[in-house]
C-alpha cells in the first residue's frame, strides 16, 4: 500500500515515494505536526512559487499572470510538469528545486519577462486564471515631464518637393582678370552684442544654383564703435532680375549705406539712445537717398541703364548699449520685417503708398515735419559732394520704409529679402515651422540658422537673404 492508502500502481508513483519515503532526510524538525496536509502545501510551494530565492522565477502566461499548478488528486492525473488538456486550470512548467541554469546578467529580455531585469520584488501569492476571472490590469508607461524640444529641421515644406536640387550644381562663371568679381554661394555670420543675439545668411537661390548664375543677393554685417556706444548695421540688397551686373549692384549699395552709416554712427547712436524718432527718420533717409544715387552715378560711370543697375536696400540698426532695446529699420524696396513673439509671427513690414513721379524725401518736395511731427530734414554733418554729372543722376522713386521698435524680452525679430519674405508670407507651413524651431529655445547656431533659413518651397527659388535677432 502506498503512502496515499492506495494500491501501487508503477513507474508513475516513483516520484513519490522518493519524495516521502524513509530514506529521504527530512530538513530537521518543525514545530507544526508533520501531516499529510502539511507535506502536500511543502510539495506545491516546491513544484509551484515555492520561497526558494535560487531557483528560477516562474514562467508567465500570455496575460502575464502566473498560473501555479494544480494539485494531483489521483494517479490518472498528468505529473505537475505537464499541461493538462481536460482541466479547466492549465498548469505551466515551472523551474525545479534542483537549479535549471538561468539566464546571464544582461541578456536581452522578452517583452513578456520586463519585470525580470528590474530590482527583485517581494513574493506575491499565486492567483488562479479562470474563464470567470476579471481581465488583468494593464500597465501603462509612466509620463515623465520632458523639455520642450524644437521639431527637426527639414529639406522643405508645403505640398510637394521643389524643382530644382537641394544642392549647389554649377559654379557661376570666372574671368581670370578679374577673380574679386566673384560671389560666393553663401555667407553666415553672427554676433552677440548688449540683450541681442544677431544670427545673418545670404544664400544662392535654388534656380541660380541650378543655372550656375551668381547670388544677385548682398549680405553686409558691421560694428561702428566700441564698448556699449557701438552701433551695429546690417544690409542687404538684391540686385535687378536678369542683369549681368546684378551682383554687383547689390553689393555697391550694402558698401554705400555702409559708409554713409558708420561715418555718422556716433549722433545714430545717440538718437537711438534718445528715442529720437523724427530726427531718425529724417536723418537715415537723407542716407539711403544719397547712397542709391551714387549707385545711379555708378551706373551712368558704366554705360548702363540706371534701371538695370539698381538694387533694392533693407538695413537694421542695432545699439550695442545693454540698456536701449530700441531696434530701428529703414530701407528701399521689396522685402520683410517680420516678429516672432508669443508663439505668433507678425508681419510689420511697414505700409507705404508707391511714389509715382514727384521726387523723394531730401530734395524739396515735402514740408519740413509730418503731420506726426516727424522731422523731415536733418543735418548730420556730412558735406553733399558735388556732382560730374548735369544734371545729377536722379535718386530711385521707390518709397522710403523706416521703423523704429522697442524690442520685448524673447521677441525674434526677422528683416529679410523677398527670396524669404515671399514663402512666409505665401506658405503658412514654413511659418509654422520656424515657430517651431525659434519658439522657447533660444537663439540657434550659425549651423542651425543655416539650415532653418533654407527650408524650401515649391515655388520659391529665388535667393535668401536674412537678419534675424533674438531678444535675450
Amino acid at each position: 500500500m502506498s503512502q496515499q492508502g492506495g494500491t501501487p500502481t508503477g513507474h508513475s508513483d516513483d516520484w513519490w515515494g522518493q519524495l516521502y519515503d524513509d530514506s529521504t532526510e527530512d530538513t530537521g524538525p518543525t514545530p507544526a505536526p508533520d501531516t499529510l496536509d502539511d507535506r502536500f502545501a511543502s510539495a506545491a510551494g516546491t513544484v509551484g512559487n515555492g520561497a526558494d530565492p535560487e531557483a528560477a522565477p516562474p514562467n508567465e502566461g500570455a496575460t502575464g499572470t502566473t498560473v501555479p499548478p494544480q494539485r494531483p488528486g489521483n494517479t490518472d492525473q498528468p505529473s505537475p510538469g505537464r499541461v493538462s488538456t481536460e482541466s479547466p486550470v492549465a498548469t505551466v512548467p515551472t523551474a525545479k528545486r534542483d537549479g535549471t541554469p538561468q539566464a546571464p546578467v544582461g541578456a536581452a529580455t522578452p517583452a513578456t519577462q520586463v519585470d525580470d531585469a528590474l530590482p527583485s520584488a517581494p513574493a506575491t501569492p499565486t492567483t488562479q486564471v479562470t474563464a470567470d476571472s476579471p481581465p488583468p490590469a494593464v500597465r501603462t508607461a509612466t509620463h515623465l515631464d520632458l523639455p520642450t524640444l524644437p521639431p527637426p529641421p527639414v529639406d522643405y515644406v508645403g505640398s510637394g518637393p521643389p524643382t530644382y536640387d537641394a544642392e549647389p550644381t554649377a559654379l557661376p562663371p570666372a574671368d581670370p582678370d578679374d577673380l574679386d568679381d566673384l560671389v560666393a554661394d553663401t555667407v553666415l555670420d553672427g554676433a552677440k552684442y548688449g540683450s541681442c543675439t544677431l544670427r545673418a545668411v545670404s544664400v544662392r537661390g535654388d534656380s541660380a544654383r541650378y543655372r550656375g548664375e551668381p547670388r544677385r543677393d548682398s549680405l553686409l554685417t558691421a560694428r561702428f564703435g566700441t564698448a556699449e556706444h557701438a552701433l551695429i548695421l546690417v544690409a542687404m540688397a538684391t540686385g535687378a532680375r536678369a542683369t549681368p551686373g546684378a551682383h554687383r549692384a547689390a553689393a555697391e549699395a550694402c558698401h554705400w549705406i555702409g559708409r554713409a552709416v558708420g561715418r555718422s554712427h556716433a549722433r545714430l547712436a545717440e538718437d537711438i539712445r534718445a528715442a529720437r524718432r523724427g530726427d531718425l527718420k529724417s536723418g537715415l533717409h537723407r542716407l539711403t537717398d544719397r547712397s542709391l544715387g551714387k549707385l545711379r552715378a555708378s551706373a551712368a560711370e558704366q554705360g548702363i541703364d540706371p534701371e538695370e543697375y539698381s538694387a533694392t536696400l533693407r538695413c537694421l540698426l542695432l545699439p550695442a548699449d545693454p540698456e536701449c532695446r530700441t531696434r530701428v529699420f529703414f530701407g528701399v524696396g521689396a522685402g520683410g520685417l517680420f516678429r516672432l513673439r508669443d508663439g505668433a509671427w507678425q508681419d510689420i513690414e511697414p505700409r507705404v503708398t508707391d511714389v509715382t513721379g514727384a521726387p523723394v524725401v531730401g530734395f524739396g518736395s515735402l514740408p519740413a515735419e509730418t503731420p506726426e511731427g516727424d522731422r523731415l530734414t536733418m543735418d548730420l554733418g556730412i558735406p553733399t559732394p558735388p556732382s560730374p554729372y548735369e544734371p545729377a543722376p536722379e535718386p530711385p522713386r521707390e518709397p522710403f520704409r523706416f521703423r523704429a521698435s522697442v524690442a520685448h524680452p524673447g521677441d525674434t525679430l526677422l528683416m529679410c529679402t523677398g527670396g524669404l519674405a515671399d514663402p512666409l508670407r505665401g506658405e503658412p507651413d514654413l511659418c509654422r515651422h520656424l515657430t517651431g524651431r525659434w519658439s522657447n529655445s533660444g537663439p540657434p547656431g550659425l549651423a542651425a540658422f543655416l539650415a532653418d533659413t533654407q527650408v524650401r518651397v515649391k515655388g520659391y527659388a529665388d535667393d535668401r537673404t536674412a537678419a534675424a535677432v533674438w531678444e535675450a
